[in-house]
């Protein structure tokens, strides 16, 4: 079938019209892309100058000051009622051993059983208890200063990642939205010929 050099003609400037469209959604696709680089970058920029400073401002100011309190709330109670308990317990233990001892010893001389000194007993506790409390209260500290976390990122600082982080992928839902492929809109998915007539 042959067609009029009228259609012929109409075709190649439909053709002439599909190849500059595609040129010009290829360019754009390239400025779109650009724009979205150079939106996360400052996007990130307004983050970092921000965002971050603010974050970091309000748990400075709202919730840091409750969170050393609870820290050095939790601190003198450990080291005022759970240290001097503990060394309370082991110190008794450790006077009832050494009564033990002491009867053991008694009896493997041939002295026999007698009523232990209850006066020594409890100043023995009570020195033992103490050393206790000492050794405890030493150990605990100095697992308390090797546990201390190092300065790291705050949490300001996760918070404004997080939100940088969301926005980056909003910026980028809105261009695929923007540029996905939807038949009416594309006219070809090769992007280095332009469509045959």
């Amino acid at each position: 079938m042959s067609l009029s050099r009228k259609r012929k003609k109409e075709l190649r400037r439909l053709q002439d019209q599909a190849g500059k469209l595609w040129e010009s959604q290829q360019v754009l696709v390239g400025e779109a892309a650009s724009v979205a680089r150079e939106a996360g970058r400052q996007l990130g920029h307004y983050n970092r100058e921000h965002i971050a400073p603010t974050v970091q401002a309000n748990y400075d100011k709202y919730a840091a000051p409750y969170v050393e309190k609870g820290v050095k709330t939790a601190q003198q109670v450990f080291n005022e009622k759970l240290v001097p308990a503990a060394g309370t317990v082991v110190g008794s233990a450790m006077s009832v051993w050494d009564a033990a001892n002491d009867t053991r010893s008694k009896l493997a001389a041939g002295r026999g059983l007698s009523l232990p000194d209850f006066d020594a007993l409890g100043k023995k506790a009570q020195k033992n208890s103490k050393k206790a409390s000492k050794k405890i209260s030493a150990k605990v500290n100095a697992a308390a200063q090797a546990a201390t976390p190092k300065k790291g990122m705050s949490a300001g600082g996760v918070i404004a990642l997080i939100l940088g982080v969301a926005a980056a992928v909003g910026v980028i839902y809105a261009a695929w939205q923007t540029l996905r492929a939807d038949d009416e809109l594309w006219v070809a998915d090769d992007p280095l010929r332009a469509p045959d007539a």
